[in-house]
């Protein structure tokens, strides 16, 4: 996928995104969508940031009063940056990466790595109480 497709929506975008991969990353990607969705089914699908390094496929973003996240592939790992993680409460501390970024937070998934699915779906839902307020 080189950007230049038409899509009906950007659902159907990150679906092709998914697919595009064919392994544990578009697997990865999948379930942790599936999980946004499950916190906040409002949720906002949308890609942005189309640029020569990510082949000009852009990056999947989920946005409810804002963005709450983005889903990057990787050669080795699948990273999901919370827009303002910085300011989301994180009890079970999954954030593993971008910890010392001023507004972001991120958690950088690799093959074989475990997600607390509950967790996960109260961060995102923090998230979106943080953009909300």
């Amino acid at each position: 996928m080189a950007g230049d497709t038409e899509y009906e929506t950007p659902s159907e975008e990150i679906d092709a995104m998914i697919a595009s991969h064919g392994d544990w990353r578009g697997e990865t990607l999948a379930r942790v969508r599936g999980l946004i969705k499950r916190a906040e089914p409002d949720v906002v699908e949308e890609v942005k940031w189309r640029k020569p390094s990510n082949d000009m496929t852009g990056v999947p973003v989920w946005s409810r009063d804002g963005i709450v996240c983005t889903g990057e592939t990787y050669k080795d790992k699948v990273k999901f940056t919370f827009a303002k993680g910085a300011s989301v409460d994180d009890p079970t501390g999954i954030f593993n990466a971008s910890l010392d970024a001023g507004t972001r937070r991120a958690i950088d998934l690799r093959e074989g790595d475990e997600l607390d699915d509950d967790a996960f779906v109260e961060l995102i839902r923090a998230a979106v109480a943080v953009n909300a307020s």
